[in-house]
């Protein structure tokens, strides 16, 4: 009892100014929300009455609509609209890659891929469109090497799109992204060895241990499609 009428006495005060605002995906409420930065200066309060600084706290980020605040971190979480379009670009990599690596002339790799690609909400892919892009990557050696399997432009431009959203998928996300490109791999017939390349550098921009990787491209290679 003592504590608290001592707590009632003094305290101590945070003055919260906003110094920035923005979209982010709010930990409280799950979902996409609007926040505010802030910034606070801390006093100690006798009676409710600020007398004696503290200094600064924060900043922090105040969520528009549960307003809970958090550490800046929160930020470091993709907003659902950022994720989607992270993953749709991601699967668009992979499939590139793959088809650059030896299946861009297989009718059926290009069905395949087409076929993800539009599940990905690329709608407009056709396999014409598809094997142009894929011829024009393959003249275009600033960006893939003609030996793309185990060039390092094909592992940069894989790194590029998958290192920022493996850190947000779930196990079963990243499986789901390397045996899409397995998929269009198989199609055609075994793995090449330079499509083999391309794969396992997708499970390792999706921070993928070989073991596992080469159990699941041995799983997909089973499966019947």
């Amino acid at each position: 009892m003592r504590r608290t009428g001592i707590s009632r006495v003094l305290g101590v005060h945070t003055a919260w100014t906003t110094v920035g605002d923005g979209e982010f995906f709010c930990p409280g409420c799950g979902g996409d929300r609007n926040y505010e930065r802030c910034t606070g200066r801390r006093r100690f309060t006798v009676l409710g009455v600020p007398v004696v600084s503290r200094g600064e706290t924060g900043p922090v980020v105040q969520c528009a609509a549960c307003a809970d605040r958090f550490g800046m971190d929160a930020l470091d979480h993709p907003t659902t609209h950022r994720f989607s379009g992270m993953l749709r670009d991601a699967v668009h990599t992979v499939v590139l890659a793959v088809l650059s690596a030896g299946g861009s002339s297989s009718r059926t790799s290009l069905e395949c891929a087409v076929g993800i690609l539009r599940a990905a909400g690329f709608d407009d892919c056709s396999e014409e469109q598809l094997a142009a892009l894929v011829e024009a990557l393959r003249l275009d050696t600033g960006r893939l090497p003609e030996h793309c399997g185990a060039g390092a432009g094909l592992a940069i431009e894989l790194h590029e799109a998958l290192d920022p959203l493996a850190q947000h998928l779930a196990p079963a996300g990243r499986e789901s992204i390397l045996l899409q490109g397995a998929r269009i791999a198989l199609a055609d017939g075994p793995y090449s060895a330079a499509e083999r390349d391309a794969l396992g550098t997708v499970g390792a921009a999706l921070t993928m241990c070989t073991d596992e990787v080469n159990r699941l491209l041995a799983v997909a290679a089973r499966t019947p499609s």
